[in-house]
């Protein structure tokens, strides 16, 4: 036997090769075997494996050929079971394409999968339908390096997308909200950083977002105090009284903190008052995620308040002073009508006659101060009379009063540049002369050594409101300045030079402590606003504006009344009045001008001696205690006789009961204290008319 070589051999002697290569063959059959039904079990386990996974998966070859594709792979991208079985892999390429919302960009990415078989991609692939899949591929290799092909999975992140943009939209809905919030707020994060600063901080500031987003929420309060400081976020944190010390009306509510405080660097260097909120922000779980703080500026709040207590003030106080006058004049008009008729029964070589002079001129003099009182009770200052100002200044600089003050300030230059063409106002002329007497004198005063008083006028339109000492309003004004060169006013004092006896001078002997307090009751009387400039060692300018009228006329200058003109002619007068001393004073005048006068304690008693007694005029005192006043007795004696003539007399200035009783017919109405002029004129007008 020959080999195939052709050499001979012994069939014998090649058995036990035989047997060594069929062992060999059934042992390589036996290991081939098993591995085959290791390859079944591995692929039926990751056959399985690729079915249960909550992600689609597809494997492809390296020639671009499908190899795998899941059940859930299937589901997510719904592609029909015959494109799946169709070889051709262009067409679930295709097919794909069709569905998702962005085909240009899809065809893209594949074309750059195939251009770098090795590129690693985490993308996103949206469909039509408005499902979002999560796409991670992979090149396939072996432990050589060898590229086999690609293994893609597919997440379907819609409900995660969608609540994402919702998140994202949600946010951004609350920073568009904290951005056109009408108070400067700033947003903090965890981690002490400015993530928000909104429209209003800029504009409070000055300061643009941009330059603050990502800052240290502490760089915020230089624009605020002009350094880097705490601020009241951190008293969120820790109750730190040294902090807490630097803000007003500090409280607590939750987690929110309000507090008040003054920023100096506001308003270009001029500061400002703020309310501060500051408050702890905290997602669903309760976890801090930041703080927020918002800021208004209560500035002109504040202004508002400390008018309002000015003038709640000045009507306490008026209302105080005017029971004060209406009681003084009672006692004055006694002394003041005493006095008179002392003066006219003393014959002239008489030493007496000089003492009720003396008497009845310091009883003029206490019925000036109480009508000082009145103004500063704000009651009935008659306006109604056209006034020029330049005449009021005029008159005022003829008088012995202004000599007088020169004479006590001879280095005091004062200067009048009244404006000729100055526009009219409604006033009344005494008390607008009282003012300009009580503003120079001041203004000559605060003057140490030599120095300049000036008196001014001029017309002014305000077409929008100012806000100064006082909040002037649109319109035309008639404006008086007063400014002199003196030492100014603090600004401490500023707030306080018109409240009732608040003086630096030495009072009884360069004034009552009542000038100014004057000043501010007859211009809110004239409808007008005050405006004060000063500072302390560059003097002070009083601005007086009075809304103006186009009315023309003045009226003429009165002629000296002359006895004649109100004597009595033997008409019946009853005086109603519930002062003994006054009732006396009135018969004595009336019956001494003559008339026949007869007197009452009261409105009862008046009521009483009219159903028996008819009278040609009553003189009937306003108010009485106890029992009716003027007014309900009036209105109970109109019941008696209709056409009853009457004039009032008061010690309060004229009120709205005075006013109703003239609509009801009754005629002037006399102040007391009043003289023999002032009430017979009043009586013989209203029986003549």
């Amino acid at each position: 036997m020959t080999d195939l070589s052709g050499t001979s051999i012994d069939p014998i002697e090649e058995i036990p090769a035989l047997r060594q290569r069929i062992k060999v063959l059934e042992q390589f059959e036996k290991e081939l075997k098993q591995v085959k039904e290791e390859l079944q079990w591995k692929t039926a386990l990751l056959d399985a494996q690729l079915d249960a996974s909550a992600d689609g998966m597809l494997a492809v070859s390296a020639d671009r050929k499908k190899i795998i594709a899941n059940q859930r792979f299937i589901e997510l991208s719904r592609i029909p079971q015959s494109v799946l079985d169709d070889e051709n892999n262009t067409t679930m390429l295709n097919y794909v394409a069709g569905l998702v919302k962005n085909t240009e960009e899809f065809y893209k990415s594949i074309l750059n999968i195939f251009d770098s078989p090795l590129l690693v991609i985490h993308d996103e692939v949206e469909f039509k339908n408005g499902t979002v899949l999560e796409r991670y591929s992979a090149p396939i290799l072996g432990k050589d390096g060898t590229y086999h092909g690609r293994l893609a999975t597919f997440r379907d992140i819609t409900e995660q997308k969608q609540a994402k943009e919702a998140l994202i939209a949600k946010n951004q809905q609350l920073m568009d909200i904290v951005e056109f919030l009408p108070d400067a707020t700033i947003v903090i994060d965890s981690n002490d950083r400015i993530i928000a600063w909104n429209r209003a901080q800029e504009e409070m500031t000055g300061i643009k977002k941009e330059a603050m987003i990502g800052k240290d929420s502490h760089e915020a309060t230089i624009a605020f105090y002009g350094e880097k400081r705490r601020h009241l976020l951190d008293l969120l944190n820790a109750d730190d009284e040294e902090l807490k010390s630097k803000y007003q009306n500090v409280h607590r509510k939750g987690n929110t903190l309000y507090a008040e405080t003054f920023t100096p660097f506001l308003n270009e260097g001029k500061g400002a008052h703020v309310l501060a909120t500051a408050a702890l922000l905290f997602d669903a779980q309760g976890n801090r995620t930041g703080s927020i703080e918002s800021i208004r500026d209560i500035s002109e709040r504040i202004k508002l308040e400390e008018r309002l207590s000015r003038a709640e003030k000045m009507e306490g106080l008026g209302r105080l002073a005017g029971g004060v006058a209406h009681d003084l004049n009672n006692v004055l008009g006694i002394l003041v009508g005493y006095s008179e008729m002392l003066v006219d029964m003393t014959p002239e070589n008489s030493p007496m006659k000089k003492y009720a002079n003396n008497i009845l001129r310091a009883g003029i003099r206490g019925a000036a101060i109480i009508q000082d009182l009145l103004t500063l009770a704000r009651r009935g200052v008659p306006v109604s009379e056209v006034v020029n100002l330049n005449k009021v200044v005029a008159d005022y600089l003829k008088t012995p009063e202004f000599e007088k003050l020169k004479f006590y300030h001879p280095d005091v230059k004062i200067v009048a540049d009244l404006d000729p063409g100055l526009l009219n106002i409604k006033g009344s002329s005494i008390h607008l002369e009282k003012t300009v007497m009580n503003l120079v004198s001041n203004a000559a005063e605060a003057i140490a050594g030599f120095g300049e008083v000036r008196i001014s006028t001029g017309n002014k339109y305000l077409d929008l409101p100012i806000e100064g000492y006082d909040a002037m309003q649109e319109g035309d004004y008639a404006v008086l300045s007063i400014s002199d060169t003196g030492g100014g006013i603090s600004e401490d004092d500023l707030g306080k030079i018109f409240e009732p006896f608040y003086t630096k001078k030495v009072m009884g002997r360069s004034g009552t402590g009542l000038g100014l307090t004057v000043v501010w009751g007859t211009v809110k009387d004239h409808k007008g606003y005050i405006d004060v400039r000063s500072k302390a060692g560059e003097g002070t300018t009083f601005n007086l504006y009075f809304p103006v009228t186009r009315v023309q006329e003045m009226e003429d200058e009165k002629e000296p009344v002359q006895l004649e003109s109100y004597l009595g002619r033997g008409e019946s007068i009853l005086v109603i009045d519930d002062v003994p001393a006054q009732r006396e004073l009135a018969l004595s005048i009336l019956n001494r001008l003559g008339y026949h006068a007869d007197a009452v304690p009261g409105g009862e008693a008046a009521l009483v001696y009219l159903q028996s007694n008819k009278v040609d005029l009553l003189v009937l005192d306003m108010i009485m205690n106890p029992g009716i006043d003027g007014l309900e007795t009036y209105r109970r004696v109109l019941e008696i006789n209709p056409a009853q003539k009457a004039i009032i007399v008061s010690g309060f200035s004229q009120t709205g009961r005075v006013k109703k009783a003239q609509e009801l017919g009754a005629g002037a109405y006399v102040r007391k204290p009043y003289i023999a002029e002032s009430l017979g004129l009043a009586v013989r007008n209203e029986l003549d008319r």
